[in-house]
C-alpha cells in the first residue's frame, strides 16, 4: 500500500497516539498512572479507524496499520523520493 492511498485522518490519529506515547518516556508512578489513559484514548481511536477504513476499503488491516505507522514513524525524505 502506498503512502498516497492512506487517508490523512490516519495519519493525524497515528501521530496523536505516538505524541501521547512519547509522553509516557521516563515517567513513573503517579505521573505515569496519570498519563496513561490519554496514549490509551489515542491508540484505541487510531485502532478503530483503522479497522473501520479497512472493511470499508476491504483491504487488510493489518497491511494498512503498518502502512499508516511505517508513514508516521519513517516518513521518506523528499531527497529518498527523488533517488528512486
Amino acid at each position: 500500500m502506498s503512502v498516497h492511498e492512506i487517508p490523512d485522518e490516519l495519519i493525524t490519529l497515528e501521530r496523536s497516539a505516538e505524541q501521547e506515547r512519547a509522553r509516557l518516556a521516563g515517567l513513573t508512578g503517579d505521573d505515569y498512572d496519570a498519563q496513561l489513559p490519554g496514549w490509551r484514548e489515542a491508540s484505541a481511536a487510531f485502532q478503530s479507524a483503522v479497522t473501520e477504513h479497512a472493511a470499508t476499503a476491504q483491504i487488510s488491516r493489518y497491511e494498512l496499520e503498518q502502512a499508516v505507522k511505517k508513514a508516521v514513524r519513517h516518513p521518506e525524505r523528499k531527497d529518498d523520493a527523488a533517488d528512486k
